[in-house]
């Protein structure tokens, strides 16, 4: 497993105002989804691509187009839906499939209740969305979905991940033949001991949707 941590000005700049406890919901929306923006840029160094023949008003050239099939993006709900709009305005052609996942606020635990994608996903490439690697869990199982399916390589992007999550994947797919990365704007201190990642910026599904409490 690959783990890139973007390191830009811009990228911290964003990532400042998002941790603040003090930045509302639809500001810390709009944050976000820059910022998944400039994560995807990075992110998608390695989509495949065809070369193509065309002519411009010049002369003849050669240039790229992106390969089918095309790449296939999976929020996981709730939160990745805010990293959405972010990833398909870089990857506006990819089609997006949906998982829905749930941890177990005592055991940390993933569950799937909801999962609308593709069965053969044979020869695609993957970018999975969501917000916070964590414990690990949700994103191991995300992640081993999709390569059941036939994915041929896996990209989960993060807007922060915690160092025992990194481990914890890193672990889970060392000996994968599918090449997985992720691609985070930071990597944090630890995890607390209820499972959040320190200094963190909170529950990222409540603050994107003003439903915390």
């Amino acid at each position: 497993m690959r783990i890139h941590v973007v390191d830009h000005p811009l990228v911290a700049h964003k990532l400042t105002t998002l941790r603040d406890e003090r930045t509302d919901s639809p500001t810390f929306r709009r944050l976000a989804d820059e910022l998944v923006t400039l994560l995807a840029y990075e992110a998608t160094r390695d989509v495949r691509v065809d070369r193509v023949d065309l002519r411009t008003p010049v002369s003849a050239t050669t240039g790229v187009k992106l390969s089918y099939p095309r790449p296939l993006v999976v929020p996981i709900l709730r939160a990745g839906l805010g990293m959405l709009d972010g990833m398909v305005r870089l990857l506006p052609t990819a089609e997006v499939g949906f998982l829905g996942m749930i941890r177990d606020e005592g055991t940390l635990q993933p569950s799937t209740y909801a999962t609308r994608m593709p069965d053969d996903l044979t020869g695609r490439q993957a970018y999975v969305l969501d917000p916070m690697l964590a414990t690990g869990g949700t994103l191991i199982a995300a992640t081993r979905l999709l390569i059941e399916r036939g994915a041929l390589d896996v990209t989960a992007l993060c807007l922060l991940a915690a160092p025992e999550g990194v481990e914890v994947m890193r672990k889970a797919f060392e000996d994968s033949e599918v090449q997985v990365t992720v691609v985070t704007a930071a990597v944090d201190e630890r995890l607390n001991e209820h499972g959040y990642i320190v200094p963190g910026l909170g529950d990222a599904g409540d603050r994107l949707y003003g439903t915390a409490g």
